[in-house]
């Protein structure tokens, strides 16, 4: 037996890979219903080798349904999602909506997943920022072993996380260097994005972080441990998917990077791949439509006393959002709904 599942935003880059993954993981439908704005109406999606034509999410009845994932922005999720839960279907939610809110779990099922639990009082379970999700699988394990003080992080983030406009853009941008007369000015970002790398992700702060850079370290706290430290400087680059991470870890007391190395070989949703010769690391292109998170760069930080610096790369589209949604509503039917 298997459950009746409903994708919100299932014409969008991240709803169309969460057919992908659902199909790839054989989770167990019984039904699936995909929904999209009317503009969308009628758009077909795939799962597997069916086709499913998009309903109306605005007249779309949530009762009897067991799980909704959500790939749409905070504002549809802020009309949409409490309906759904209201109607018994239990929220999987990828915008930051929910995220902070005391009474909604926000997991990462490699890290907390006994919060699970905590989905009942709203019916609604959050997804992180994707930069928090790549990042706190390679921490939590680290954690648990010599506990983490503070993070020191730079993060090189693809156009994907923006979007389709932004993927066009910097496609279009790219072009227009080798065409004369095609140049495109910049839309989905503030400067050009094409051979540059923009300091800048989402709105700024008034302490002059930006909100990507605020969202790492309340994310972290809620996931991990809310006595980390966490400081970010995010950074848009031209780089169409996969995000990466310079991370740099204080821990209370010294962890060996072999030891560190040993612990995250053996950890869940992470690969190692760790030589110290010309390529013997992962970039972001190596890292497209794989589900794993994977490490590099393992080395002791000699200007403090137990620290490791790692590089961190995962396709931000699979990790950052539609894996780990899967994740959660695999784990969801596992600790709770037990239907399949």
């Amino acid at each position: 037996m298997g459950y009746r599942i409903v994708v919100v935003g299932a014409t969008g880059n991240v709803g169309r890979e969460m057919l992908n993954i659902l199909d790839e993981r054989q989770f167990p439908i019984e039904e699936l219903a995909v929904l999209a704005s009317r503009r969308s109406l009628g758009t077909e999606c795939m799962l597997g080798d069916k086709t499913y034509k998009t309903d109306d999410l605005d007249t779309f009845d949530f009762t009897g349904w067991d799980i909704a994932l959500f790939a749409v922005g905070s504002d549809a999720t802020k009309k949409y999602a409490p309906i759904a839960a209201k109607a018994g279907c239990v929220v999987i939610d990828n915008s930051s909506l929910y995220r902070y809110d005391p009474d909604v779990p926000l997991i990462v099922p490699e890290c907390n997943p006994e919060a699970i639990h905590g989905y009942s009082k709203k019916n609604i379970i959050a997804n992180p920022n994707c930069s928090t999700a790549q990042m706190v699988v390679a921490l939590k394990p680290l954690h648990d072993r010599a506990k983490i003080k503070r993070v020191v992080v730079s993060t090189y983030q693809s156009v994907s996380g923006s979007g389709k406009e932004a993927i066009d853009e910097l496609w279009n941008q790219t072009k227009g260097k080798y065409v004369p007369g095609q140049e495109v000015a910049a839309k989905a970002y503030p400067k050009e994005i094409a051979f540059n790398v923009i300091p800048h992700i989402d709105v700024f702060m008034e302490d002059g972080s930006t909100k990507e850079e605020w969202k790492m370290v309340a994310e972290t706290k809620k996931i991990v441990d809310k006595s980390i430290k966490v400081t970010a400087t995010c950074v848009r680059v031209p780089v169409f998917v996969g995000h990466s991470e310079a991370i740099n870890i204080e821990f209370e007391e010294f962890l060996d990077e072999d030891e560190a190395r040993d612990i995250l070989r053996e950890s869940p949703g992470i690969m190692v791949i760790d030589k110290r010769e010309d390529g013997g690391y992962i970039t972001p292109i190596e890292c497209v439509g794989e589900y794993a998170t994977y490490i590099s760069r393992i080395r002791q930080d000699s200007t403090i006393d137990n620290g490791i610096n790692l590089w961190c790369v995962s396709d931000n589209l699979r990790k950052g959002a539609a894996l780990n949604t899967i994740q959660i509503a695999e784990l969801l039917g596992r600790e709770v709904l037990k239907k399949g």
